[in-house]
């Protein structure tokens, strides 16, 4: 009898990495359901003559919580409509975690960003409650309004703000990258929903 132990051929190490993986979700299939319910909840609301749909457009991020819209929306690319949303709603969580540090960025942007100001419609003297206001009518917009004009005013006010943060000191360079961008993607998805509603 020898002592050999009988010869195994080794699993290669792709197999086992498909099979750990197996049981996951499909991303394409993921972004597809996402881009699909961000149509129907866009579209739907817009063709819904329901006057309660714009208020639980709003609160959306409130009754669901801003973590399950994150899981469904927040790989979307930023010109997808699934992508435009989440930037929405994220938008208006920050406004309302921090509408006081919201509203003095705000007000340091102002005089920098004058057009933007503008188009972003915040009452004067741009205040807390001022912010919340102006934000929660541009989610009201989904229902009511042009989405291309939602995407114009949610891009404008990040415009402002990212103009405020540059003039703060403390305020690191990296935050106000990250705001513009946000004003930046929101503006083109704005121009590309446009371009959709005339075609």
């Amino acid at each position: 009898m020898s002592d050999q132990r009988p010869h195994h051929r080794p699993v290669p190490r792709e197999a086992a990495f498909f099979e750990d993986h197996a049981d996951g979700a499909d991303p394409a299939l993921l972004t597809e359901a996402a881009e699909r319910a961000a149509v129907l909840l866009v579209r739907g609301a817009h063709d819904s003559q329901d006057a309660d749909v714009a208020e639980r457009l709003v609160h959306l991020a409130d009754t669901e919580g801003i973590e399950a819209i994150a899981q469904v929306w927040s790989h979307a690319s930023a010109d997808s409509l699934s992508g435009c949303l989440w930037r929405l709603y994220l938008l208006r969580s920050w406004v309302y975690a921090d509408p006081a540090g919201v509203a003095r960025q705000f007000e340091a942007g102002r005089a920098r960003a004058e057009f933007a100001r503008v188009v972003a419609g915040v009452a004067d003297p741009p205040g807390p409650d001022e912010l919340r206001h102006m934000i929660d009518e541009v989610l009201r917009g989904i229902a009511a309004g042009d989405f291309a004009d939602v995407l114009f005013r949610a891009s404008a006010f990040a415009r402002v703000v990212a103009a405020g943060r540059a003039a703060l000191s403390e305020v690191p360079d990296a935050d106000v990258r990250r705001m513009l961008a946000l004003a930046e993607q929101l503006e083109a998805a704005g121009h590309v929903e446009l371009a959709r509603g005339l075609g």
